[in-house]
């Protein structure tokens, strides 16, 4: 008999997902964390959300995680990015108060039936006839699981570097293991070292924010969650603010790069692309004038601003002639100085779509141990690996979600048919179905799966059902609702005011509202016809882009119809005759399970897939 069910390693955003995952769903789920003040803990930047990362937070809620409810109800400020854009790349971001943020979560897994947390460091993982079955703590003791969860973040032999300063240690100097990804190599897994960083934090009031750009919220009702009722007032959100780097920064920060980790040689890591440090930004873009930081309120206990964009591994003397040459900055205190944090992941090739590994079987990895960055992207993989473990567990097959299905998906496909060498994030280019995935309809996308997988309750799947009747009547009401002004002179008005010709004849609205920024609530409205906003907006959406929308299923449908097509487990690449010498390489070391996963590794060309289909059929024919 097992201690647990499912052991979870690492509270941090992957793990906390996972294991509220584990325990709502009814196992006995054990939550292992170097420290319980540690669970939930935003060592980088103090925000939820953003490109694509917002709209993976929204899926996070349609299938009843965790994290959008933290997000909502610690915010300091909410913004709408990108709102004058079309719907595919709108995303919410929250500036988070990083303590409240904690502690809500510290509460929530202390209190989960079913959720045993416990302090302690894994330094070995148990393995058993090619299977997880435990792991040893450094204390000595050994916890017995059916199933383990790897989410270890950048904790597994990390290192921290100002300079040539190299101190062992997870963020902020906390404790690290070798042994740990050790015993991973021992098992057969492959790890690799990654690199990121964190900026200066500085003391607020010796900020002279009258120098910088003010960077406000968005008044209005916004929610990760759909069971948020109530987020902070807008009157009462914390203002962040921008400013920008000098040609005196510049200056500094170049005739000092020997001394920076990154290009001493002390970095041994890849460090991530798309939030590089500031030296590297200098290197790679030496043609800009200046760069653009952000200026992020870390808590409302806390008198700190996070300097987002100004991550740095430069010696202390020269963070504090570089920081204060920044506009505003010139007589700033440094609270906390930046670092950098090199540490082992593991190559995300050798997993399985459903997050366990391919190598040892009953371990599933989530978040940055599988070379990602970002909270978002490890809090969907937390919850995808919670839900797949208990899948396992009770001989149900796995959730594996489609590119045009969500973010998450894409994420998951990515790692595992394309893999990483540097730090993992995601983005709305990444996506080729963005139209599909959007801000305003995770809950179309997902919440039947929440509902059914059963982290989702009855009341709030009755109330989703209830606002789907509501949009399909809405349509159907559009497309018989006419008007003309004779009949709503206010519409008529409105659309005036937008530099349209008057409404002469009658003109369904379902046809009016396909014209450029006419919005279909103040349509509405002007009719007298009261309409939630979120229900509008929806319909508005399908309508104004129907075509394109429609366009973009006949793609995923042919995508999906591939991803139907199995490919044997532990077939032979060998004797499959003309493929590719790098087609049959990289088929044999990711062994992909279907066709359309076959498609998208790199170095698979179209005709090793052609090759492969004939095989495969012939094969079928013989069976």
């Amino acid at each position: 008999m097992k201690d647990y069910e499912i052991i979870v390693i690492g509270g941090g955003h992957a793990g906390i997902e996972a294991a509220l995952a584990s325990a709502r769903l009814g196992k006995k789920t054990m939550l292992l964390t170097l420290s319980i003040g540690n669970i939930g803990k935003m060592p980088c930047n103090p925000s939820v959300g953003g490109p694509a990362k917002g709209i993976v937070v929204r899926e996070i809620d349609a299938l009843g995680g965790q994290m959008p409810i933290t997000a909502d109800a610690t915010a300091l400020q909410f913004k709408m990015l990108n709102s004058a854009k079309g719907p595919g790349v709108r995303a919410l971001r929250v500036q988070s108060d990083k303590t409240e943020y904690g502690k809500m979560m510290q509460n929530v897994c202390l209190h989960q039936p079913n959720l045993t947390v416990k302090e302690g460091m894994a330094v070995q993982l148990c393995v058993k006839d090619g299977k997880a079955e435990g792991i040893l703590l450094k204390d000595g003791s050994h916890i017995t699981a059916e199933i383990i969860i790897l989410t270890t973040g950048t904790y597994m032999a990390g290192v921290n570097m100002i300079s040539s300063e190299v101190v062992p240690g997870g963020p902020d100097r906390e404790e690290t293991t070798e042994n740990l990804s050790a015993s991973l190599r021992d098992a057969g897994i492959r790890t690799f070292r990654l690199k990121t960083g964190t900026p200066p934090r500085v003391l607020t009031k010796s900020i002279d924010f009258s120098k910088t750009n003010y960077e406000p919220g968005t008044d209005a009702f916004l929610a990760f969650s759909d069971t948020t009722t109530s987020i902070l007032p807008f009157s009462e959100q914390v203002p962040c603010y921008m400013t920008y780097t000098t040609p005196e920064t510049h200056e500094i920060i170049l005739s000092n790069l020997h001394k920076s980790s990154m290009y001493s040689g002390v970095v041994k890591g890849v460090g991530p692309r798309y939030c590089p440090s500031i030296e590297d930004k200098l290197v790679r873009f030496r043609d800009k004038p200046r760069h653009q930081l952000f200026l992020e309120p870390e808590s409302r206990h806390m008198d700190t601003t996070y300097v987002q964009g100004f991550s740095t591994s430069l010696p202390r003397d020269v963070q504090e002639r570089m920081t204060h040459t920044l506009p505003g900055f010139e007589n700033c205190i440094i609270k906390k100085y930046a670092y950098a944090i090199e540490y082992d992941a593991i190559d995300p090739v050798q997993m399985r779509p459903s997050l366990e590994n391919r190598i040892i079987e009953n371990l599933f990895t989530a978040g940055q141990v599988n070379g990602t960055s970002g909270y978002e992207e490890a809090a969907g993989q937390g919850i995808i690996a919670g839900i797949n473990a208990v899948n396992k567990l009770n001989g149900n097959p796995p959730l594996i979600l489609s590119r045009d299905e969500a973010y998450i998906g894409v994420l998951i496909d990515d790692l595992t048919t394309k893999g990483t060498k540097e730090p993992y994030r995601l983005l709305t280019s990444r996506a080729e179905f963005r139209l599909l995935l959007r801000h305003d309809n995770a809950d179309q996308r997902l919440l039947q799966k929440g509902y059914e997988i059963g982290l989702i309750s009855s009341e709030r799947y009755d109330a989703y059902c209830r606002k789907m009747d509501a949009i399909r009547d809405l349509k159907e009401q559009l497309g018989s609702l006419s008007v003309a002004e004779k009949d709503y002179p206010q519409v008529s008005a409105y659309l005036e005011s937008l530099g349209y010709d008057p409404l002469r004849s009658h003109i369904a609205v379902y046809d009016l509202i396909k014209r450029p920024n006419i919005h279909l609530k103040t349509v509405l409205d002007a009719c007298g016809k009261d309409v939630r906003e979120d229900i509008a907006e929806q319909c508005e959406i399908e309508i104004r882009y129907e075509g394109y929308i429609r366009k973009a299923r006949r793609e995923a449908a042919k995508l999906n119809a591939m991803d139907r097509v199995r490919i044997p487990q532990g077939l032979n690449y060998d004797l499959v005759d003309n493929l590719s010498i790098e087609g049959r390489q990289k088929l044999k070391e990711y062994q992909p399970e279907t066709m359309g996963q076959a498609s998208r590794i790199s170095g698979v060309n179209p005709a090793d897939i052609a090759v492969l289909a004939i095989y495969l059929k012939q094969k079928e024919g013989k069976s």
